[in-house]
């Protein structure tokens, strides 16, 4: 009997061993949270989400061959703006005018890819979640419409200046916002050439490049030169 005992014993402590191992082992699979208390909760923006959103094409992008003669450059890139950090206009027609995006959009400008209607490869867009893309993003306008004004562009961001010190990761020289998906713009044949890395399979950008907001400057007050023109 005190043999018998001394087994069941090991028995019960072993099978406690397995238990607890097993909750420890699958706690330790959970991905860390922090809970956030507050009396006025607030939705916050997926900035660090984003970054991983197309990472499933980083291997493909670095693999990708550089097509010279379709590339895009920033010239191209900033072309189409209102300003630095507005959104791109249309420059092609729109081929349903009550479309406000959706598939019509996306089916060129979700993966990117050559168009072989305009020559030219689709800039992937960042947010593909967003999908009413006319809300921001119009087309462009006809010359003679409107007269000049002084409305003063924010000059863009140069490459290759922004760095904290010689050899050291360029910081991210606009918002994050809207523009969480890096390798959108940076990454596959659709990027501007001056902005294109050399490592899309390093999908974690922010580990290393870290924003820097503080491009702010007084350009004065904007006054309306002139009406439409009659």
């Amino acid at each position: 009997m005190k043999r018998f005992g001394i087994i069941s014993l090991f028995i019960i402590l072993f099978i406690a061993f397995i238990v607890v191992w097993n909750i420890s082992y699958q706690a330790g699979k959970e991905e860390a949270y922090i809970p956030i208390e507050s009396e006025n909760p607030i939705t916050l923006m997926p900035s660090e989400s984003g970054v991983f959103e197309r990472s499933s094409y980083a291997l493909d992008y670095a693999n990708m061959p550089i097509d010279e003669t379709h590339q895009r450059s920033l010239k191209t890139y900033y072309g189409n703006r209102a300003f630095h950090g507005a959104p791109p206009s249309i420059p092609h027609p729109v081929a349903n005018e009550r479309s406000m995006g959706e598939d019509v959009c996306l089916k060129c400008h979700q993966n990117g890819g050559f168009v072989a209607k305009f020559d030219a490869y689709a800039p992937v867009t960042p947010h593909p979640e967003m999908i009413n893309c006319r809300q921001c993003h119009v087309a462009q306008v006809g010359k003679g419409l409107f007269k000049g004004t002084n409305f003063e562009k924010i000059k863009a961001p140069e490459v290759g200046v922004n760095n904290a010190m010689l050899g050291s990761p360029p910081v991210v020289p606009h918002q994050i916002q809207m523009h969480e998906n890096c390798l959108s713009c940076h990454a596959g044949p659709s990027a501007p050439k001056e902005i294109r890395v050399t490592h899309p399979e390093r999908v974690n950008c922010r580990q290393c490049h870290v924003p820097n907001n503080k491009e702010t400057t007084d350009i004065g007050t904007f006054k309306r030169v002139s009406d439409y023109v009659q």
